[in-house]
């Protein structure tokens, strides 16, 4: 009879647990119903794959993976209250992590101001197995900006910083069973504090953006062992052939042996030791190398042994690749990758999203970036004040693509705000080194919150020497790190070679299309240049590109184009913001950006400008009679001056002659012994609009102005109009407002045999 009872009371409890999950199920089955994205004003492809039972599910830190996890992105409550709020007794609604407060895609696009503090609050259970042995971590990917978290009502702690990872230990703190609590509280002051931000502001327009509060990457828990594998450096050591791994620990590991295997092209390389040991030399055989043409990767496995047994494992990998600036055989700094010059070409990549903000709806979709840059021909990106998701490298690593890594920029104004910024930077390159597409660290854009220039420039050398850092990407030269870096739009031009540094071109172009029905908004979008159709917008592109093979032979050895998409307003970016075009013909983007890679070009000055040393021109201020342009016009009763021509305060002037008025006309004569070309280019710096003739002939008619000098192509015409014996270049260059500069030269650009 008891036997039967007992029997009885098993069935009874499994239909009551059944009645349980079906309640559970039924209720947040209803929860999800209930759930749908704000309307935001435009969104991407991957939106309608984002739901609360479907949410960046992938592992998140693919660099360090353990088999065992949970994952707690989905539906959490959230709160928004005054500032000095106690933690509120009942929530406003519901949100969708890891997406910030303020974007469509976590269902409350709701501002949070600095007066506003954010709250989170979630229920999650822990797995008996768990339990046994064992210690529960909760992982947060991101969160922006300044977080607090509780777990069960006891407070875990405070974490300052909105781009870096942090984890507490949260074991003793939960209950024996049943349901535990998560909350957060969040508060971020965004551009009203000094803190690390980008380009978030409060009211966005022009190049800054919606700013993001709260949780913006992936929330996870992990068992791991009382000692545990916490941390791990990899250095490849591509000359010697070895690969360095340095492991850290939670937990004493003096009766623990770490074991490493390396597997990958075939081979198996494996390194035990001593224990207590935790760096470990491996040799590799006959190493394969990542390059953006060949990413190959190491796949590496780590154990944490006692008695061989396993007690902690984990997955990651690894690229061998090396980077460094030395000089090529005409003396000219380059960067060489793995001993071979490879000019650098990509776009600036702001990694903002339409429907997400800072969070990609997917990880599809960063995939999906990732991949249309390799297409257009990139081999390079640079990822502006902004720092991403580990999957983010991760697919960089994969595909083959190179990246500069800047600093998220703040004011960093007084001791306290410069501190954080050093601390963030220092997590920045901590966090993120073992990345092999990672080959360069920016820690100042433009000046911006700019301070102690070649202090940080030796800071960040020292915490990682096995990439180059780039003290500042324009503006401000301080004269350090590996780099020297300018900016121009729409350029190109390229700075000074230097002994020691190499030069680059941190930001270009900007050739704008807004496309109807795929813009932030339906009116005032804006491109440094703009154009109205596909076709133009792919001339100008091509032009562009072009222009930048004079430069390369001069001493450039990278270019970053703006940018990857539209973002919010600015509409110069190679796709729209919501992905869903390529607005130029990828075909000619590609073949472009190809040819930037072929062999440094020879370049022959045909004609001087007045940069390095001054050259006579004939000059005039007033409006010249018809065929001033011609080689055989009389400008006897024209003024005589050096070049170049303008006011001193302009950007990149190098003023010889004042010329103040709206318009200026300019003659030159030189001589030609022969007309043997491959390339000719003007050598050009206008201030603003400008037209340039060859004895008599349109060869170049220039919009807008430059910053610096630069190169730009001569027309069919012109180029036709040079002759053996005495030539004639002539110049009118028109300008409106702010700086005035003209100068004006020519050279011939020589391409060199692949080797």
């Amino acid at each position: 009879m008891a036997a039967k009872d007992s029997k009885r009371d098993c069935v009874v409890n499994k239909m009551r647990y059944l009645v349980l999950v079906c309640t559970v199920l039924c209720v947040s089955s209803s929860v999800w119903a209930k759930w749908k994205p704000a309307k935001g004003p435009l969104m991407t492809q991957w939106a309608k794959d984002v739901s609360p039972k479907k949410v960046h599910r992938e592992y998140p830190r693919p660099q360090m993976v353990r088999k065992s996890w949970q994952n707690l992105n989905g539906l959490w409550e959230y709160s928004i209250t005054a500032r000095e709020a106690e933690q509120p007794e009942e929530f406003d609604g519901q949100i969708l992590v890891p997406f910030p407060v303020e974007s469509a895609l976590s269902g409350v696009m709701k501002k949070v101001g600095e007066d506003n503090r954010l709250w989170y609050r979630r229920t999650f259970k822990v797995s008996g197995r768990w339990r046994k042995g064992k210690r529960v971590l909760l992982h947060f990917g991101a969160v922006d900006w300044d977080t607090t978290v509780w777990v069960n009502g006891e407070e875990l702690g405070n974490h300052k910083g909105g781009y870096d990872a942090f984890t507490f230990d949260i074991t003793d703190v939960l209950k024996k069973s049943g349901s535990q609590e998560i909350v957060l509280s969040v508060w971020d002051p965004t551009n009203d504090g000094s803190q690390p931000r980008g380009k978030q502001v409060k009211k966005p327009g022009g190049i800054m953006y919606t700013a993001v509060t709260g949780i913006w990457q992936t929330v996870w828990l992990e068992p791991v062992p009382e000692t545990y594998i916490s941390g791990i450096k990899i250095v490849p050591d591509v000359d010697n052939s070895v690969v360095e791994v340095e492991v850290d620990t939670v937990g004493d590991i003096d009766q623990y042996e770490l074991k490493f295997l390396v597997k990958g092209g075939g081979r198996l390389q494996i390194s035990g030791g001593s224990p207590g040991l935790k760096k470990r030399k491996i040799k590799m055989t006959s190493p394969k190398l990542w390059s953006p043409d060949s990413p190959f990767l190491y796949d590496l496995e780590i154990k944490l042994m006692k008695d061989k047994k396993t007690l902690d494992k984990v997955d990651s990998y690894f690229g061998m690749r090396k980077i460094e600036v030395k000089k090529d055989e005409a003396g000219i700094n380059r960067l060489f990758l793995n001993d071979k010059v490879l000019f650098q070409y990509g776009p600036l990549d702001q990694g903002w999203w339409p429907d997400g903000l800072y969070t990609a709806p997917t990880d599809e979709a960063l995939r999906y970036d990732i991949e249309v840059l390799k297409k257009l021909g990139c081999n390079m990106l640079r990822k502006h004040v902004k720092v991403e998701p580990a999957r983010l490298y991760y697919w960089c690593d994969k595909l083959g693509l190179m990246v500069w890594q800047d600093m998220a920029s703040g004011n960093n104004k007084g001791d306290q705000a410069r501190e954080q910024f050093e601390l963030e930077l220092k997590r920045l390159v901590e966090g993120f080194r073992n990345h092999p597409s990672i080959i360069m660290w920016v820690p100042f854009n433009e000046g911006w919150g700019q301070h102690d220039t070649p202090r940080y420039a030796a800071l960040v050398k020292k915490w990682d020497p096995t990439r180059l850092v780039n003290e500042s990407s324009g503006w401000a030269n301080k004269e350090s790190g590996d780099v020297r870096d300018i900016h121009s739009y729409p350029g190109p031009a390229r700075p000074p070679n230097e002994d020691k540094r190499v030069a680059v071109l941190g930001e270009f172009g900007g050739l704008g299309l807004p496309v109807k029905g795929h813009t932030w908004q339906a009116e005032k979008n804006w491109g440094y240049r703009s154009y109205e159709t596909r076709s133009a917008l792919t001339k100008a592109y091509v032009t562009l590109l072009g222009n930048l093979r004079p430069l390369i032979g001069r001493g450039l050895s990278a270019a970053v184009y703006t940018q990857t998409t539209d973002v919010e307003v600015e509409v110069n970016g190679y796709m729209t913001y919501d992905r869903a075009m390529v607005k130029a013909d990828i075909k000619q983007m590609a073949e472009a950006a190809r040819k930037l890679y072929l062999p440094p070009p020879i370049i022959k000055t045909i004609v001087p400008t007045s940069q390095e040393q001054g050259i006579e021109w004939s000059y005039t201020t007033s409006k010249p009679r018809g065929g001033w342009q011609k080689a055989g016009f009389d400008d006897s009763s024209w003024k005589k001056g050096m070049g170049g021509f303008g006011t001193k305060s302009t950007p990149g002037a190098v003023v010889r002659t004042e010329w103040n008025t709206s318009d200026i006309w300019l003659r030159r004569k030189f001589e030609l012994k022969d007309k043997n070309f491959d390339q000719p280019h003007l050598q050009i710096h206008h201030d603003e609009d400008a037209k340039v003739y060859i004895n008599g002939q349109l060869a170049a008619e220039l919009k807008g102005y430059t910053s610096d000098y630069t190169t730009a192509s001569i027309g069919g015409k012109g180029r036709e109009a040079l002759k053996v014996g005495v030539n004639c270049i002539a110049v009118h260059c028109h300008q409106t407002g702010g700086g005035q500069y003209i100068d004006v030269g020519l050279s011939d650009v020589v391409e060199q045999p692949v080797k």
